[in-house]
């Protein structure tokens, strides 16, 4: 069974816009010739078969083969296990004439080193299960690579959307960063020193969020010293006058008041009346109560009231304190500030409530002067510190204002450590992941270049790479000759000699022959098994002669014969007849079932759909198959096209004026043999000269030399494709009756042979 079986489908693939293979259409068998116009898609087909041999999809489009029965996708080229062998343009200019350096080597085995090429079988047994396994590591190095990725990506982008702000250069933090910073913290080994309790982070995070706010005033309030107030009240309330005591006046504080206040009134009045009831007082009275109220009595009131004063203003003082709005604070500050301020207004009510204490009590004493009284309250001293504490927060947050941008630098920082520090731990594992495959792929790619070197070092050591160069140029002289051109071995390579001279300026018929000589022989490659491979070949006689072109066919034949599977490719019909001829006389050719016979014969041809060209691949027409030369298929398309009813789509007509100028041309070459331009041929042909005219018109507009170009046209003139050709073959009976009515004849027999109803194709018609 072939390798390859049909091009199963051809999507958007140069002209092969939408091809299925045919199921009317045999499979391909063990010898394949494909004949087609250039144009119509042979290129495109080679370029295919040589996107299998480097084992890579087609640059464009979408292509489906049948490999051993199976369909494979283009996608799947690389692991397609058939040896392929393409010889075409980029062959060409790849391996036989590149651009840069010298021909590549033809590689054979020496007899002396079958022992050495067992050791190389095994070592490339060896080298694939190597490169199995290191194909499966590297894809696990992919899957841990992608894994981390992923993971640095999407923990990357929690702290972005986390620290998030105007101006904030979080707002582009990629997984870069976080890989970065995680890479330090593995290398300093700090981790813990930047984990954060929930409450620091929410703290930083408050502060990341903040605004600027205005500086704050500290307070100047101090607190008294209240045990040292205490104890001063102390001695005041133990203090007691000695004096000509009026008993009555002792017992009764508020007589006593109302009394010195009387007193006071009379000495600074200086009256001896009583003001009260305006008699003359007693004559001892005045000396009595001076002595009661002495000076020692005046200045123990003196010392109270103005001890009363000190603590009424503290007491005031105390009152009057006012402290900042927790509002006005940064929000990470309202927790420490808010107990820093209660604790101060605790300090500061005790305090009042002890001050007012203090001054009841020296109150009550200046009504008791002449006896001593106990203070009553244990005063303890004020915690004093409560307002230093309290502007140590209001100078944290001085400090955050005058440092507001560092401040909040500094707690993204933070935040984002506390982060990287939470994902370490399963940072560490993937990271761990990518390095452990990586150093498995390492050792296995250092494993798969070692045998490698190790392979190349043993065939260095069988190569005979002149042999194959002196044999090339063996055949070079017989194709052409003359040895005049020759290969010359140059380190691993050829170099292409003319004389003893490096060779310039080769004619095209030079290079095909090198090219294709070249070709054949490295079919003997020992890196290809041509029992077992296929061959294609894309017109590998271009631009020869006749003598190098059956020259070269008879090397063809040689050298690919036993091929698996042979394509040969061609628009060359010379060429063609040479390898039909071949086929024809291959044992069972002959068989009646076609999937019996070892060759098969196609064309390619095109056809228009919506003003695209597309091509196709169709069983050979048998006028191509049966008879010696081209003349009679175009001749018969022609007369087909001329016969059959009319098309409805214009685009069927397109490739008409080309053919029907070359069966004009091919015509006239005998009827008119002299020299000239189709037109001034055509000059000496008696015929009507309107319709001479419109044939030339015809052919002249819409042909291109050998090729079918894309369409540039004037449907007025496709819509009379069918009434031209209908002129043409009159004025080819007109110009050769006999020889007229014998290709008519051909044509009737190969329809007859393709359908069972026979005469369609007559003559009929003409006339008109």
């Amino acid at each position: 069974m072939a390798p390859f079986t049909r091009i199963t489908r051809l999507r958007d693939y140069g002209v092969f816009r939408d091809f299925t293979w045919p199921h009317s259409l045999p499979d391909f068998g063990r010898y394949n010739l494909i004949y087609g116009w250039n144009g119509t898609g042979k290129t495109m087909l080679s370029r295919l078969f040589r996107a299998l041999e480097a084992k890579t999809p087609p640059s464009t489009g979408q292509a489906t083969l049948s490999v051993n029965g199976k369909d494979v996708s283009y996608a799947e080229f690389p692991q397609v296990p058939v040896a392929v062998r393409v010889f075409n343009r980029d062959f060409v200019e790849e391996s036989v004439f590149p651009t840069e350096g010298d021909v590549a080597p033809i590689f054979v085995i020496g007899k002396q080193n079958v022992e050495k090429q067992k050791q190389v079988e095994q070592l490339k047994a060896a080298l694939f299960a190597a490169q199995a396994k290191l194909d499966s590591e590297q894809q696990g190095k992919w899957c841990a690579e992608s894994a981390l990725d992923r993971f640095c990506i999407d923990r990357a982008k929690i702290i972005k959307d986390t620290l998030r702000s105007s101006g904030s250069r979080y707002n582009d933090y990629n997984k870069s960063h976080f890989s970065e910073r995680a890479q330090k913290m593995i290398s300093a080994g700090d981790r813990e020193a930047h984990s954060l309790s929930d409450a620091g982070r929410e703290k930083l995070l408050t502060q990341h969020t903040a605004t600027p706010k205005q500086n704050l005033k500290p307070l100047t309030y101090r607190l008294p010293a209240l045990k040292s107030l205490a104890d001063a009240v102390s001695q005041l309330l133990a203090t007691t006058v000695v004096s000509a005591i009026i008993q009555s006046l002792k017992d009764d504080p508020a007589l006593s008041s109302w009394v010195h206040q009387g007193l006071g009134l009379h000495q600074e009045r200086r009256t001896v009346n009583c003001l009260f009831c305006g008699l003359p007082m007693p004559k001892d009275r005045l000396a009595a109560l001076q002595a009661h109220f002495s000076a020692a009595y005046e200045q123990l009131l003196k010392n109270l009231d103005d001890e009363i004063a000190a603590l009424q203003t503290a007491s005031k003082a105390a009152a009057e304190l006012s402290m900042p709005n927790a509002a006005q604070l940064y929000g990470d500050l309202s927790s420490e500030y808010d107990a820093a301020a209660a604790a101060l207004r605790g300090e500061r009510d005790c305090d009042k409530r002890v001050l007012e204490a203090l001054v009841k009590v020296l109150e009550d004493k200046r009504k008791r002067a002449f006896e001593g009284v106990d203070l009553g309250i244990v005063v303890s001293d004020l915690d004093t510190g409560v307002v230093d504490r309290l502007n140590e927060v209001i100078l944290k947050h001085n400090q955050a204002c005058d440092d507001f941008q560092s401040r909040i630098y500094k707690a993204r920082k933070q935040v984002e450590a506390d982060s990287v520090a939470g994902y370490l731990e399963e940072f560490v594992k993937h990271r761990d992941a990518v390095q452990a495959s990586d150093l498995a792929v390492k050792a296995t790619a250092a494993e798969v270049e070692r045998l490698r070197g190790e392979i190349t070092r043993i065939e260095r050591e069988i190569v005979e790479h002149l042999r194959p160069a002196e044999e090339l140029n063996d055949d070079l002289r017989a194709y052409l000759g003359h040895g005049e051109l020759r290969l010359a071995g140059k380190d691993t390579g050829y170099t292409i000699m003319r004389h003893d001279v490096p060779a310039k300026d080769l004619s095209e018929g030079e290079t095909t022959a090198i090219a294709l000589l070249y070709f054949l022989k490295s079919l003997q490659d020992q890196r290809f098994d041509l029992r077992k491979g296929v061959v294609v070949l894309d017109d590998p006689v271009s631009s020869l002669d006749a003598n190098a072109l059956y020259s070269a066919f008879g090397f063809i034949r040689e050298r690919t014969q036993h091929a698996a599977q042979l394509v040969i490719l061609t628009h060359n019909f010379t060429f063609f007849r040479q390898v039909l001829n071949w086929y024809h006389h291959l044992k069972g050719q002959n068989k009646k079932d076609v999937a019996h016979r070892p060759a098969r014969f196609y064309m390619l041809d095109c056809t228009y759909e919506q003003d695209w060209r597309c091509a196709r691949i169709r069983w050979l027409d048998p006028l191509l198959e049966q008879y010696e030369s081209e003349y009679h298929y175009l001749f018969a398309y022609v007369y087909r096209a001329a016969m059959a009813p009319p098309q409805p789509n214009l685009g069927q007509n397109y490739v008409l004026p080309n053919l029907a100028r070359r069966l004009l041309e091919a015509f006239l070459a005998f009827r008119q043999p002299h020299t000239g331009e189709l037109w001034q041929k055509m000059q000496g042909v008696k015929f009507d000269e309107a319709k001479k005219i419109r044939i030339l018109r015809f052919v002249h507009t819409y042909s291109h030399g050998g090729a079918l170009g894309e369409p540039e046209h004037d449907l007025s003139v496709l819509s009379e494709a069918q009434a031209v050709l209908k002129d043409l073959l009159m004025l080819m009976r007109s110009e050769d009756a006999a020889h007229y009515s014998a290709m008519g004849s051909l044509v009737a027999a190969s329809e007859a042979e393709e359908a069972p109803e026979p005469g369609n194709m007559t003559t009929p018609g003409l006339e008109s």
